[in-house]
């Protein structure tokens, strides 16, 4: 059904690229380009004005299809449990971390992802602008886990892991490692191995399961792994499994802050 075309406001509302990017069409500056193109609408209008503004009311479309836009915009910050997807959906059944927000008002989507078995920090919003940067590699957005591994670990392991693993995408940065314990007993866990040594790795680079695959490769798969730091934030003790709460503003702008997004 076509959208009956109305004259479009030039004073107020949201520029027209900011729109685009706040939904998670694009990148502000690739939806610049899609506006130039010509391949955006408003009210069934063609724009390729950048100074163009929009409201709520008005509906937009780029490539023909729809954009979904809240009225306004919602941070979240989860303790994702293990045994649980990081996706809106799961054709398997399999329950998603979306399904934990239940109560949420408005759609929201995972900032990253963690794996399946795998908890801890989670950030999951509507704006696409700032999940577009804070994923980018561009901008180097460190992600802190602690690992629980079969030790004890050599220290040559570890100075691998400082240096760069070579894995068979290609060497990964250097991360930064702790040793926060000697080792710990396991009862709680499920492993064969009698005693597990604590670590702390930092990352900024985000490929698929890189922590469980740098530690697998020097010799020492990850028994358990949680994220608990994502850029400015911190997971904390106060934050029960499965767990969420919505980021204060001094944490969103914390996090606008770090990707060079102004407030």
């Amino acid at each position: 059904m076509e959208h009956e075309k109305k004259p479009l406001e030039k004073g107020n509302g949201e520029r027209l690229q900011k729109v685009l990017a706040q939904a998670g069409v694009a990148s502000r500056r690739h939806a610049e380009q899609l506006i130039v193109d010509g391949r955006v609408t408003v009210n069934g209008n063609k724009v390729e004005a950048l100074g163009t503004k929009v409201s709520l009311q008005d509906q937009i479309q780029v490539d023909g299809r729809s954009i979904y836009r809240s009225e306004g915009l919602h941070y979240y910050l989860l303790n994702k449990p293990v045994s649980v997807i990081t996706s809106v959906s799961d054709p398997q059944g399999r329950p998603t971390v979306i399904d934990l927000l239940k109560d949420v008002p408005v759609r929201v989507y995972p900032v990253g992802r963690l794996d399946y078995e795998t908890s801890g920090l989670l950030v999951l919003t509507n704006d696409g602008e700032l999940a577009h940067r804070l994923m980018h590699p561009t901008y180097g957005v460190e992600k802190t886990y602690r690992v629980w591994v079969q030790g004890p670990v050599g220290i040559n392991a570890l100075e691998t892991l400082r240096q760069g693993v070579l894995l068979e995408d290609g060497k990964t940065a250097p991360a930064k490692v702790e040793r926060l314990s000697g080792t710990s007993k396991a009862a709680n866990l499920k492993t064969k191995a009698h005693q597990l040594e604590v670590l702390e790795v930092t990352i900024h680079e985000g490929r698929n399961r890189q922590i469980r695959r740098m530690l697998a490769a020097i010799g020492y798969p990850a028994v358990k792994l949680e994220r608990v730091r994502f850029g400015s934030l911190f997971l904390g003790n106060s934050l029960g499994n499965g767990a969420y709460r919505a980021l204060t503003v001094e944490e969103v702008k914390e996090l606008r802050t770090i990707v060079g997004l102004s407030n």
